[in-house]
């Protein structure tokens, strides 16, 4: 977390340099100008810079042939942000690029391809302020573009705090515990995020058993007793399931009464998330206040459905819960068991669900019963489960190539723009 955050004040230092010698009196130059190829770009692009284009943006369907044509004929604005997704090649179109617009544009890419050595030639290579591979959401865009385009600085905290993923099943059965334990273990193994998987369901919950780690006493005590939680509370409550996971569960008696008090959630996000890049909660969809906070207090909810009606049913009840303050807008929705025997195909779900699933996962029954049985996770392997939990991650928490233990954190800070005319 810490590299990250250093990336990110470097990011934040070289924008502020830049948008001090921007000739503030052009006023023929527009703020913003943003080609796109699609319309889901646009909508997130938007959504996302909404603070910054109070002030003016202007979007343009086309990507970076038609972005060449367009600034040969009008001035350049002061940030661009060009989609060289359908660019056959995309490097040497960028330079053709630097040759049409003023060596102060702040230029920021969307595309394709997912790749470490593509990330380096353009950030450190071309000059690109910075990089997202499609697809991109609001959440993303304001994450990672909004900071090195606005005027305003970064605060720290929000360069400092958690994200809350949250994982829900539209009904009972539908693998929601397995996929937020695989989750929180790419997370925490394979990406290197500091992780935490968090099971609030104290008398039914199953996700600490899933990778095999002890649960305790210090998850009740955090709900009944708020005010005693804080960073070392969870430091000492979590158990370790690697270096960088830690599981926060408990286990109670079906009979026994918990007394979980007003703000309880609130207050053990507000320290989890203090202490994790990433916490990932398996969240019941049960008429319980607590976990109806949760869903409010996350920054992404993700629904899992299976392909039979009752589960899609109860899916569309789920997207239709107002999103939370931070949440980007409807959540993630996980078809699990995908080709399941009796189940319905991928036509009959998507007009069930009126739209298509954000991500499938195939019916892998021997798999999932034989990694529950040993306590291990599934994504630890390659298989389908495996990487539609990667593709996952990288939707729900920005997991890229680039910011995996081989990212560019620690190298030298990207060149900027005008790098290309010197």
């Amino acid at each position: 977390m810490g590299d990250d955050t250093s990336e990110r004040a470097k990011r934040a230092a070289d924008r502020s340099s830049l948008t001090t010698d921007l000739p503030a009196a052009r006023h023929d130059r527009s703020r913003l100008a943003a080609f796109v190829s699609d319309a889901q770009t646009e909508v997130a692009l938007r959504e996302g810079l909404a603070d910054l284009l109070t002030s003016g943006g202007d979007f343009h369907r086309g990507g970076l042939h038609h972005a060449i044509t367009a600034l040969r004929r009008m001035p350049s604005p002061l940030a661009l942000i060009v989609d060289i997704s359908t660019e056959e090649s995309p490097l040497a179109q960028l330079a053709r690029l630097s040759e049409v617009v003023e060596p102060s544009v702040q230029v920021l890419v969307v595309g394709q391809i997912n790749n470490l050595d593509f990330y380096r030639e353009l950030t450190r290579g071309l000059g690109v302020l910075e990089y997202l591979p499609k697809p991109i959401t609001r959440d993303s865009v304001r994450r990672h573009f909004l900071p090195l385009l606005s005027d305003k600085p970064i605060p720290a905290e929000s360069i400092a705090t958690g994200r809350l993923i949250t994982v829900t099943g539209a009904r009972g059965g539908v693998g929601t515990t397995t996929i937020a334990a695989n989750l929180a273990w790419h997370l925490g193994v394979t990406a290197q995020r500091h992780t935490a998987l968090l099971d609030p369901d104290l008398q039914l919950g199953s996700a600490a058993m899933l990778l095999d780690t002890p649960t305790g006493r210090g998850l009740r005590i955090a709900l009944e007793e708020p005010e005693r939680v804080d960073a070392l509370f969870i430091e000492r409550a979590a158990q370790p399931a690697a270096e960088r996971l830690h599981v926060l569960a408990g286990e109670v008696r079906l009979g026994d009464r918990v007394n979980y008090a007003n703000g309880c959630a609130k207050a053990l996000v507000s320290a989890m998330c203090g202490r994790y890049a990433v916490v990932v909660a398996d969240t019941p969809m049960r008429p319980l206040p607590l976990f109806r906070d949760l869903l409010d207090l996350a920054h992404q909810r993700v629904v899992v459905t299976q392909p039979t009606l009752s589960s899609l049913r109860d899916t569309r009840r789920l997207l239709q819960l107002p999103p939370g303050p931070e949440q980007p807008g409807r959540p993630l929705v996980v078809l699990n068991r995908a080709g399941m025997r009796g189940g319905l195909n991928r036509k009959q779900v998507e007009e069930t669900l009126e739209m298509k699933p954000d991500l499938v996962i195939p019916d892998l029954p021997r798999l999932v019963e034989q990694a529950a049985s040993m306590g291990q996770a599934m994504a630890d392997k390659r298989n389908p489960f495996a990487r539609a939990i990667a593709d996952l991650a990288r939707q729900t928490a920005f997991v890229r190539l680039l910011e995996s233990p081989l990212g560019v954190q620690g190298g030298p800070a990207p060149r900027r723009w005008w790098r290309l005319f010197r």
